[in-house]
């Protein structure tokens, strides 16, 4: 009897123990699969805001062209007006002759125009596209009520929250905010021509401490710590960067609620548009 039981126990050992592997293998593989499965949501997400923010932007581009096709062709249809009044006259003098050549020059002239500021508004937001795109993948996965990128009426902006860069009331650039102001100069390094604001925001709660007068003072004094991180510690070009207070004068929420307060509070980097490529359109031949 004795012999019997301690064969079947023999015999059993090998089961449970392949029992236990197995379990531990399974139990794994759920885990990598969630992991997996995280990560893709994750990717799947940044894909979604890459994809709508590229269809916003061929929408802009191709309201723009239509107008200007219907300019062109507006300008056309003068010409050809133009030209089947003169099939109509018998005679006319070289004075006439030579307005009428200046005109039809100029309709040529605007034509040539048009395509160039065409080209012109393409190629900037495409840049201006490459740059959002390139500060998200470099921001990661910080909370999008802490940081915000987005474009608007053609000028790149990133608003960074107050609570990821300085204590309440302080101007002391935080260790977590090198770290977020580190990503992106990385990214501004890479666009050596573009020149940027650093913008200071607060609430309307009253401010006053030591040598800061109101929230005014405080705004100014927090875009320039901003701008003296950017500077000393990432190398951006001092030339290439404006430090500027915004104060509690342009909200973009309202401050009848903390939600609203804490919106308020924010430092935006603007990233200027190049004017001097459009002045140059501008410029007679």
């Amino acid at each position: 009897m004795k012999r019997r039981v301690i064969f079947l126990l023999a015999l059993s050992c090998p089961v449970l123990l392949f029992s236990c592997v197995s379990t531990k293998k399974f139990k794994a593989s759920e885990a990598r699969y969630a992991d997996l499965a995280g990560k893709y949501a994750s990717l799947q997400s940044k894909l979604d805001d890459c994809q709508r923010s590229l269809r916003d932007t061929a929408s802009a581009f191709e309201r723009s062209r239509n107008m200007n096709e219907e300019r062109l062709e507006g300008l056309k249809q003068n010409n050809n007006t133009l030209l089947n009044q003169l099939k109509d006259l018998s005679v006319i003098s070289n004075s006439q002759a030579e307005s009428i050549k200046k005109s039809l020059d100029n309709i040529g002239a605007k034509d040539a125009y048009i395509q160039d500021l065409q080209s012109a508004i393409a190629r900037k937001d495409s840049l201006n596209m490459a740059l959002v795109m390139n500060l998200k993948g470099a921001i990661g996965n910080l909370d999008d009520k802490d940081i915000n990128i987005k474009v608007e009426k053609g000028v790149v902006y990133i608003d960074i929250s107050d609570k990821l860069l300085f204590e309440s009331g302080s101007y002391d650039i935080t260790a977590r905010a090198k770290e977020v102001l580190g990503k992106v100069a990385k990214v501004l390094l890479n666009q050596p021509d573009i020149e940027f604001m650093v913008e200071g925001h607060t609430d309307t709660n009253p401010f006053k401490r030591g040598v800061l007068l109101d929230n005014w003072d405080l705004s100014v004094k927090r875009a320039t710590a901003v701008t003296r991180v950017l500077q000393n510690d990432y190398g951006i070009p001092p030339a290439h960067i404006t430090a500027a207070g915004r104060g509690e004068y342009l909200p973009v929420a309202s401050n009848d609620t903390p939600e609203g307060r804490a919106a308020n509070r924010r430092t935006r980097i603007v990233i200027l548009p190049q004017l001097d490529q459009f002045f140059k359109l501008l410029e007679k031949k």
